[in-house]
C-alpha cells in the first residue's frame, strides 16, 4: 500500500474518532448524565471560558478642558479663550517696511486709508514675549468698528476726529500713543524718521492695559466670526487659485502666491516678499478673505468711509482654491461669510488675511 493511501486512512480514522467523541459529549450533556472522570470534556461552557474576555475602552476627549481659539480655530486652554485680543494699527507705507512683530498676528485686516495708501490692523490673541510691534499708526473709524466686533483692545498712535467719535460711541477700550510720553508705553526707533518709528512691546501693552484699567478678559459673550474645519480641506465647488493681486490703488497692489509646500498664501508687497524683521519670516496665511464694500471719501481731505453693515460679495481662498462668498453683518454686529448655498463657509485653522476692498475697483482683483 502506498504512503499516500496510508495517510488518507489514518486521517479518516482520526476524523471519525473526533466526531464520535463530540457526539458522545453532546449525548451526555442533553441526557443529563455526568461526564465520567478522564473522559473528554468539550462543552459549550468550557469553550466560552476559553475565549478571551472583551475589553471596553472608555472614550477620552483629547480636547477636554480646551476651547477653539476664536481667531485661528486652534485648540487652546479655556482660560486663554476668555482673554481679549489686542488690535494694533500698523503703518504700511514704503517707509515703514519692514515691519516688526506682524508675522505673529492671528488675523490681519487691510483697508484703504487716504491718498491710495493702506493701513493694516493686526489682531493678536497672544502677545507675550514680543519686544517690538509696529510701526504703530493712527486710528480710523472703520477700524474701530471692526476691532469692536472682536471685543479687542484697540491700540493706535493718533486718530482722526471720526475715529474719536466712533470710539466714544462704542465706549471702546483703547490705548493711544498721544496720551503718553514716548518711552513709557510706546517707544521710538530713531533709526527711522517720524511718524514711521513708533512701536509698542508686550510690556508696553501690559502697562497700557493696567494704566487704562482695561479688563483683559471678555466681560460679555462674543460670538465667533468663523466655523472651522477640524482637518484641512479644499472648499467644495472651488476653482484653482495660485495667486491673487489686489489693486487697492496705483500706490499699492499686494499679492498672495500659494505655496504647495507650506499650504499657505505668501504675501508680497512693493515687488518683494513682505517680511517681519523680528524673525525674517515672510507673512503667510492659511486663509484669504476678500470683502467687497461700498467705499467713498468722507471729506475733502480724502479720508475714507465705507458701508460695513448689511451684506455684500467677496471671495474665500485656501489650499490653492477659491470660491465666491457673500458676507453679512448680523444683528449681533458680527460679520460672517457664506457660500452660494447660504451655508457659513468652513475655514481651515490658521492665520487669516482679510481685505476690505472697494467694490467699484472689483476689476482690480486679479486671480491667476
Amino acid at each position: 500500500m502506498s504512503t499516500k493511501k496510508k495517510l488518507g486512512i489514518i486521517s479518516g480514522f482520526l476524523v471519525a474518532v473526533v466526531i464520535a467523541a463530540v457526539g458522545y459529549v453532546v449525548y451526555l450533556k442533553f441526557s443529563g448524565k455526568e461526564i465520567p472522570a478522564g473522559e473528554i470534556a468539550f462543552t459549550v461552557e468550557n469553550t466560552e471560558q476559553a475565549l478571551p474576555s472583551e475589553k471596553t475602552t472608555e472614550y477620552v476627549d483629547p480636547h477636554a478642558g480646551m476651547a477653539e481659539n476664536p481667531l485661528t480655530g486652534k485648540w487652546i486652554k479655556k482660560s486663554e479663550a476668555r482673554k481679549r485680543p489686542v488690535a494694533i494699527m500698523i503703518n504700511n507705507i514704503r517707509e515703514a517696511i519692514p515691519q516688526s512683530g506682524i508675522s505673529k498676528a492671528d488675523i490681519i485686516y487691510e483697508i484703504l486709508a487716504e491718498g491710495g495708501i493702506t493701513r493694516l490692523m493686526a489682531l493678536y490673541s497672544q502677545y507675550d514675549g514680543m519686544d517690538k510691534i509696529g510701526p504703530v499708526r493712527s486710528a480710523r473709524h472703520y477700524y474701530c468698528d471692526i476691532a469692536n466686533e472682536y471685543d479687542a483692545i484697540y491700540v493706535h498712535y493718533g486718530q482722526t476726529k471720526y475715529a474719536v467719535s466712533k470710539m466714544n460711541e462704542l465706549h471702546q477700550d483703547h490705548i493711544s500713543g498721544l496720551d503718553y510720553v514716548d518711552g513709557t508705553i510706546f517707544f521710538r526707533d530713531y533709526n527711522r524718521v517720524a511718524p514711521h518709528n513708533a512701536y509698542i512691546s508686550s510690556d508696553g501693552l501690559e502697562l497700557g492695559i493696567k494704566t487704562e484699567s482695561i479688563s483683559k478678559k471678555h466681560t460679555k459673550d462674543v460670538p465667533s466670526h468663523f466655523v472651522w474645519n477640524e482637518t484641512s480641506s479644499k472648499p467644495e465647488n472651488s476653482k484653482p487659485c495660485r495667486q491673487v493681486t489686489l489693486g487697492f490703488s496705483t500706490y499699492t497692489s499686494p499679492s498672495f502666491v500659494y505655496s504647495k509646500n507650506e499650504k499657505k498664501y505668501m504675501r508680497y508687497q512693493y515687488n518683494m516678499p513682505q517680511i517681519d524683521d523680528r524673525n525674517n519670516k515672510q507673512l503667510a496665511f492659511t486663509n484669504v478673505l476678500i470683502q467687497k464694500v461700498k467705499e467713498w471719501d468722507i471729506d475733502r481731505n480724502g479720508y475714507q468711509t465705507m458701508k460695513l453693515t448689511g451684506k455684500g460679495k467677496g471671495y474665500y481662498l485656501t489650499r490653492g482654491r477659491r470660491i465666491p462668498v457673500t458676507w453679512k453683518r448680523d444683528s449681533q454686529g458680527i460679520t460672517k461669510y457664506y457660500t452660494k448655498d447660504g451655508e457659513e463657509i468652513r475655514m481651515n485653522k490658521g492665520k487669516t488675511y482679510i481685505a476690505v476692498f472697494p467694490q467699484d475697483r472689483g476689476g482690480e482683483i486679479v486671480f491667476e
